[in-house]
């Protein structure tokens, strides 16, 4: 019945007047169409199915599935059962699932093109919320508060083992087959930045080549190029430092023999560590320009 009419009834019957434009709001709201002629082909339409919309983030889904099969997630979930949470820590008291779903957010913020949880302040979107299996996603208070739970529950050392326990079965085949024949092994330093209020050590941070409070990365990969362990230190650290440590963590996680050869850069070209190296069975391997020592005195 067109609003014409619907006006003319409610006048006629109950007295009341009521303008044409308000009957067609109303109408609207409810779906209503005002034309006669259109109501047999909208009740076509309703029996078509609805058209498929675009999800955001739904291809996120193949890192998901990538990161179950391959079992980072399970060696993830097993670290984070192995944290010993504090007296009164709130990590203690979350279930299994919000866990394991602020674990999620925190492994896939690169997906939706964050690279810290400060991004979450100002995410609004759905996908960080759909791949831990959640209707939204966390916020910046939780991840961070997450964090630094897990940082006071020993998180740091448990999740380095697991991954490098998962990096070395992810490779098995091919660390295993380089360690028959002798495999390189690449390692180097890398000092990030970290800017705060408190005092913490220095170091040349060389992207920026200034002297920052930074912390330092040590790196170990295999001949192929896949990093196998990532162990984080002091910002004053000095590569040489560093290296027999990561070769020493990395041995007894991974379970593997003797690591003989290692490719570094010039930082580790110090007669003392190159000795040390050679005490131990270990042959030292970097390229050098052909002035690198150019200007010194030779004896």
């Amino acid at each position: 019945m067109p609003s014409r009419e619907v006006q003319a009834a409610l006048q006629e019957q109950f007295d009341i007047y009521v303008s044409i434009g308000h009957l067609n709001r109303v109408r609207g709201q409810l779906g209503i169409e005002n034309h006669r002629g259109r109501s047999k082909k909208n009740s076509k339409r309703s029996l078509l199915p609805p058209l498929p919309q675009w999800q955001e983030g739904a291809g996120a889904l193949l890192l998901v599935a990538a990161a179950n099969t391959s079992g980072l997630l399970e060696a993830l979930e097993t670290a984070l059962s192995c944290c010993a949470p504090q007296a009164g820590s709130r990590l203690a008291h979350l279930s299994t699932s919000s866990r394991q779903s602020l674990l999620q957010t925190l492994l896939f913020l690169g997906v939706v093109g964050l690279s810290r949880p400060w991004g979450l302040r100002g995410y609004t979107g759905d996908a960080l919320g759909r791949l831990p299996g959640r209707s939204r996603a966390y916020g910046y208070f939780h991840t961070e508060r997450f964090l630094a739970e897990l940082a006071r529950s020993n998180g740091a050392e448990a999740f380095t083992s697991a991954l490098a326990r998962w990096t070395t079965r992810l490779w098995q085949s091919e660390v295993s087959a380089g360690m028959n024949v002798s495999a390189l092994f690449y390692i180097d330093g890398h000092r990030k930045p970290v800017y705060t209020d408190a005092l913490i050590p220095r170091g040349l941070v060389g992207r920026l080549s200034t002297i920052l409070g930074s912390r330092t990365l040590v790196l170990l990969h295999d001949a192929s190029g896949h990093p196998l362990l990532i162990t984080t230190h002091r910002g004053d650290q000095h590569l040489t430092s560093g290296l027999p440590t990561v070769i020493k963590q990395y041995k007894q996680e991974a379970g593997l023999g003797t690591v003989r050869y290692l490719v570094v850069d010039r930082e580790a070209m110090a007669a003392e560590f190159l000795a040390a190296l050679k005490e131990t069975g270990r042959t030292a391997i970097s390229v050098l320009r052909t002035d690198q020592y150019g200007g010194l005195d030779r004896e």
